[in-house]
Formats: structure tokens, C-alpha cells, sequence
């Protein structure tokens, strides 16, 4: 996947996160590596977990997401 495809995909991943009222899925990190999306960084609770994982699947729907989000 060429590169341009690739920075795209992961800016309107993290324009969807960065858009939440919720400011722990504001700072989470978003990569894209082998066609798939990559969540990492930590969040209060495990809605704000799931909350993440879903605006990524709202915003990128044919891409895998590997949720590495931890809960602290």
C-alpha cells in the first residue's frame, strides 16, 4: 500500500479520535501497519476502550483494528 493510502487512512483514524468530547481518546496513538489500524496509549475505563475502537470502525470500516489500548 503506497504510502499517501497509508497516511490517509491513519489521519481520518486519528481526525475521528481527535474529535471526541472525551480527552483520553484525544491523545491515544494510531498507526497503520499491514493494512491494518493499530490503537495504543491508555484510557481511564474500558468504555473509553471500546468507545475508541468503534469511532475507528465507524471512520475506516474495511480496516482490520487492532485494539493494544490499555486501561489504567
Amino acid at each position: 500500500m503506497s504510502n499517501v493510502v497509508t497516511d490517509s487512512i491513519q489521519s481520518k483514524a486519528q481526525s475521528a479520535l481527535a474529535s471526541s468530547e472525551i480527552y483520553d481518546l484525544r491523545v491515544l496513538q494510531v498507526d497503520h501497519r499491514d493494512g491494518r489500524i493499530v490503537l495504543s496509549g491508555s484510557v481511564s475505563r474500558f468504555y473509553y476502550k471500546q468507545l475508541a475502537q468503534e469511532l475507528i470502525f465507524s471512520a475506516c470500516p474495511s480496516h482490520d483494528v487492532v485494539n493494544a489500548i490499555s486501561v489504567r
